[in-house]
């Protein structure tokens, strides 16, 4: 198993995933589009995509292309997908177009050249919320926020008055698709599985939780939050937070979520499961709006705290690793404190375009805050 496939791989991600597939002695291909929105209107391949790869430039979607290519390699990572939770909730059908279709048409090229190893790019975002336990210590999942309560800025769940606290969330927590962008994240997963276990290819998912690091889109407003905010803190604006900044994420290194994938690909015990790929700690947005800026030198820029809520976020989760420990012997190796000071050293070369604000407003103007 030596010819390795990425789609999506010329992004943030996949980059990296061809550095330590490409250190360990694999030959890499490349299938991504060059989306404008990622890579910027030119097109062109990307400075940091290593010239060992092969670059396809295409489409997923382009059913002739994707079946030349399949057939040629040993192993693939699926990593081509529109993101964005935001952005989903209004463009539905380009996401389910790109997301779904584009995986249905990987996976028909797949079963007509079987490989070795198929590996799936999955989303935290499939959880919705993460899990809770209420004050007796019972496990609660399946709680929403009601509109009501968001509408008076009531930010945490509590069913019943009493506010729940969050635990790390396992991957037995049941989905609860809270954005257009979730349910494709969740539809190419389970396809990828379902059609692994029919035709016997060898196949895992990983749900990524917050990827951040060096070569993140900055002029994106839908990519990852810490991009977003080292955009406008770039261009001397302050983050800008939704609800009150005291929800809890899990961030993690792009350079550990790299090896979990080479992990899965290598690791025979991986094929059908699902394994969560975070860090195991869980920061606030706020908190990490403010360490972002003071390593930046620019710890004036508050965060904007917006106090409003958009459609299809929610309040909590934090991933439980316990199982990628177990089973693929994955254990990440970066803190946040030294990320982060790798990713400031990385920015201060870098144009951003601040397009927050423009995304915002569109987003009001559909009526997707609240």
């Amino acid at each position: 198993m030596n010819k390795i496939l990425i789609t999506g791989g010329a992004g943030f991600i996949g980059s990296h995933l061809c550095d330590e597939l490409l250190n360990k002695g694999y030959e890499v291909t490349v299938l991504d589009n060059l989306n404008s929105q990622v890579h910027g209107e030119e097109g062109l391949r990307p400075e940091y995509l290593s010239q060992d790869v092969e670059l396809v430039v295409g489409d997923i979607r382009d059913e002739d292309l994707v079946r030349k290519l399949v057939r040629e390699t040993d192993a693939v990572f699926h990593l081509a997908s529109l993101v964005g939770v935001g952005q989903s909730m209004y463009k539905i059908k380009e996401y389910t177009d790109v997301n779904v279709q584009g995986t249905a048409n990987l996976l028909e090229a797949i079963v007509q050249h079987p490989v070795q190893k198929l590996v799936v790019a999955s989303s935290m975002s499939i959880y919705g919320e993460g899990r809770y336990e209420n004050s007796q210590g019972e496990k609660v999942q399946g709680v929403e926020r009601p509109l009501a309560n968001l509408r008076e800025k009531k930010w945490e769940l509590q069913p019943n008055g009493e506010v729940l606290q969050p635990l790390p969330t396992p991957e037995d927590k049941s989905p609860s698709l809270a954005s257009v962008y979730a349910l494709t994240k969740y539809d190419q997963e389970r396809l990828c599985l379902m059609v692994g276990s029919a035709y016997n290819i060898p196949t895992c998912a990983l749900r990524f939780f917050n990827v951040y690091g060096t070569r993140q889109a900055l002029s994106n407003p839908y990519t990852g939050v810490i991009a977003i905010f080292a955009s406008r803190l770039l261009n001397g604006k302050p983050p800008m937070i939704f609800e009150d900044g005291e929800q809890q994420r899990d961030f993690i290194h792009v350079s550990d979520v790299a090896k979990a994938c080479r992990l899965a690909l290598e690791v025979e015990q991986s094929s059908g499961e699902v394994f969560n790929i975070g860090s195991g700690s869980s920061y606030t947005i706020r908190y990490l709006a403010e360490v972002l800026a003071a390593t930046m030198g620019k710890r004036q820029l508050s965060p904007l705290i917006t106090g409003d809520y958009r459609v299809g976020d929610i309040r909590h989760c934090f991933a439980d690793i316990g199982k990628a420990r177990d089973v693929l012997g994955f254990e990440p190796a970066t803190q946040l404190d030294h990320g982060m000071e790798e990713l400031v050293e990385w920015l201060e070369s870098q144009l951003a375009i601040d397009q927050v604000d423009k995304a915002a407003e569109e987003l009001k103007t559909r009526g997707l805050t609240v």
